[in-house]
């Protein structure tokens, strides 16, 4: 009796699993015809998931495939050309909607900012190529380095063939291994094609003792601060957020209005467009227009004014006294940072 109950059991759950694979197998129209969902295995009661927010229907045609791929781009793209006008034109506005909680409609400020860093530092370094000279002396420093740091890659790939071999997951170290690809290929070319001649520099007392040394380092060896630069800038340029919100909350110390999330929200929009900013007039420079950096000057501030004066509804004599202050805090901050990535791009 127990052996016929076992067989029924069977075949209940065999009837079971017939009837789920069957909705969730494609009908002629190549469209799937579940009760659950097949992301979480909710209970379906709608269009969508309510519980992972997943189309209720899977479509497993060719035509659905391109469907949704042309939605995928053509929605990107509408909320970026959405959000880039506004950006452009009316960033007081962009700053103050999407704090307020139209966050559909446009691009979120970190992913903006996140590409118009990669762009900045992909056209730029494509755009400005360093200039080498002979300096045998620099060669042979150059070769030492160079020397130093393939056997620092052969150190780090022998660990990762060891941790592979014991399986353990070797992400952090593959990213060393590329970083320090790059840098032993850069230092590797330097070497062979020569690197520019560094003067001597004489240092202040009044600079900082931390920060001398590595001027003095730096004087020896440009070129190679200028690829350490390139990279540390673009791992670190996040930090501009940080460094920035503080002197953005001096403008309205103890506000109960205005928070520490309106400012970087404010902040990490304006840093965006100041580096496509940068992008837009590299390109026009390279149209020959030589006039071109002259935007670098003029534009900076007129927006800030515009984005202070939108998103903190700010009369015109506020908006101009703090766009004032924020041109200085911005000029401070810059410098701060770029005084950080030559301290950390010459010990490192």
């Amino acid at each position: 009796m127990d052996d016929l109950d076992s067989i029924g059991t069977m075949m209940s759950g065999a009837v079971l699993a017939g009837t789920i694979e069957a909705e969730r197998a494609p009908g002629r129209d190549g469209h799937t015809h579940e009760h659950g969902c097949l992301n979480c295995a909710t209970p379906l009661t709608g269009p969508f998931c309510n519980a992972c927010g997943q189309h209720a229907h899977v479509h497993r045609t060719l035509g659905a495939f391109f469907h949704d791929l042309a939605h995928g781009v053509f929605h990107v793209e509408g909320r970026t050309w959405r959000t880039l006008p506004l950006l452009a034109w009316r960033p007081g506005e962009l700053t103050r909607r999407y704090i307020e909680g139209e966050r559909v409609k446009f691009v979120s400020p970190m992913a903006l900012f996140l590409f118009s860093v990669f762009l900045m530092f992909a056209v730029v370094s494509k755009m400005v190529p360093v200039t080498v000279m002979a300096d045998p002396k620099a060669q042979d420093a150059m070769r030492s380095e160079a020397d130093g740091s393939a056997a620092n890659l052969a150190r780090l790939k022998q660990q990762r063939a060891v941790m592979r071999t014991r399986h353990q997951p070797t992400t952090a170290i593959d990213a060393q291994i590329v970083e320090a690809t790059q840098q032993t290929t850069f230092m590797q070319s330097m070497a062979k094609d020569g690197v520019i001649k560094g003067g001597a520099v004489t240092v202040s007392d009044d600079v900082p003792a931390w920060l001398r040394e590595p001027i003095r380092h730096a004087s020896a060896n440009p070129d190679l601060l200028l690829y350490k630069l390139k990279s540390g800038a673009y791992k670190w340029s996040w930090a501009l957020i940080p460094l920035s919100v503080p002197f953005l909350w001096l403008l309205f110390p103890f506000s109960r209005r205005f928070r520490l999330y309106d400012h970087t929200v404010f902040v990490t929009y304006s840093l965006s467009f100041m580096t496509l900013l940068v992008v837009a007039v590299a390109l026009v420079s390279k149209a020959a227009l030589s006039a071109a950096p002259i935007a670098l000057f003029l534009i900076p501030p007129v927006h800030m004014y515009r984005q202070l004066k939108g998103a903190y509804s700010l009369s015109t004599a506020g908006a101009l006294v703090r766009t004032l202050a924020l041109l200085f805090a911005a000029v401070l901050a810059l410098t701060l940072f770029a005084m950080a990535m030559v301290a950390v791009g010459v010990l490192d």
